[in-house]
């Protein structure tokens, strides 16, 4: 099981796709006794990888101790950064306080492009920086891409890219319109286009050593699965079922694009809020509507809750960007 905590919302960069709308950092974080006492309760849930994430996680000073904390839990903890504060000595730290990985955001193979979406001239220069720095500290880093229209085409050659700098895996994740990136909701891919990368990146996966990794594109699954590709995830859409994420100030939601606060870490005991919320056990049952609850991939695809929230209100509604669902049968 996997789950995030956004511990902080103060970033250095104001990216167009944000899903925290990060920037200033928010009245009211957890502190680090906090975060500690939440990171224990975590490891008690069975949970095993932690992502400490934002805004961006390197602009806590204590990240460092929180990472060193969930190592001796036992979790395995990585971390989610535009990777443009990253130095030598900050991934010497991570390594030493037993970060296992760095995902480094990387949206596209042209500076500009990626410069923009970010808001910040440099921060292509400067996230590749990063990973070389931690590639030079033996600290893993992975490469991690949001997909949309204007970039669907560069995918595999940024797969090319990660492999040349000796990433671990790259992972790309297709935009849900939450946060600032409802404000470019039209730059998302829709069905056919869903279908054709999620089959690309399939059959670079049967090229390529690196681990390939579509987030928040559960219909991976169900393609894998009738093109016989073989993968180590069996399930596509893990919201509330195998993940979910904690917000700065402790909220809890089933995962980062579904904003549904669940309940807070200071008023509840995050093990209660997991194992006894109830928009987290309607999840669990899969009773999906319309095309997703008739699916024959139902239980291992599962469709994006967050898209059918945001697209029909309801968090059990069908996929809406799905080519697939509603056929029986197959």
């Amino acid at each position: 099981m996997i789950i995030s905590w956004n511990t902080t919302n103060a970033c250095n960069l104001y990216c167009a796709h944000c899903y925290r709308d990060a920037g200033a950092k928010a009245a009211g974080e957890l502190s680090t006794a906090e975060g500690k006492k939440l990171i224990t309760e975590i490891a008690a849930a069975g949970f095993k990888i932690m992502i400490f994430s934002g805004g961006e996680p390197l602009m806590r000073p204590d990240i460092y101790e929180l990472v060193r904390h969930a190592a001796q839990c036992g979790l395995r903890p990585v971390l989610g950064s535009n990777g443009t504060l990253l130095t030598a000595e900050s991934a010497a730290r991570l390594k030493e306080a037993g970060a296992i990985r760095v995902g480094v955001s990387l949206d596209s193979l042209d500076q500009a492009k990626h410069d923009q979406l970010r808001g910040q001239a440099g921060s292509h220069a400067a996230a590749v920086r990063g990973m070389r720095l931690c590639r030079a500290a033996g600290l893993g880093f992975q490469v991690h891409t949001t997909v949309m229209d204007w970039n669907s085409h560069e995918i595999e050659y940024l797969t090319d890219f990660s492999i040349e700098e000796k990433a671990a895996a790259h992972h790309i994740f297709f935009l849900v319109p939450t946060g600032r990136a409802t404000d470019i909701e039209q730059e998302s891919l829709r069905a056919e286009q869903y279908e054709s990368l999620l089959t690309r990146i399939l059959r670079k996966q049967q090229q390529v050593e690196i681990e390939l990794k579509p987030t928040c594109a559960p219909q991976f699954t169900r393609i894998a699965a009738q093109l016989n590709i073989k993968t180590r995830f069996t399930r596509g859409c893990l919201a509330g079922t195998a993940y979910c994420i904690i917000g700065p100030g402790g909220d809890v939601q089933p995962c980062a694009y579904l904003e549904l606060k669940l309940g807070n870490v200071r008023e509840q005991s995050f093990t209660d809020i997991w194992r006894r919320n109830p928009v987290l056990a309607e999840l669990r049952t899969q009773a999906f509507e319309g095309g997703c609850g008739a699916c024959a991939y139902r239980k291992t695809c599962g469709g994006c809750r967050a898209r059918a929230w945001y697209y029909h209100g309801s968090y059990m509604a069908e996929e809406p960007w799905c080519l697939y669902h509603g056929r029986r049968g197959y």
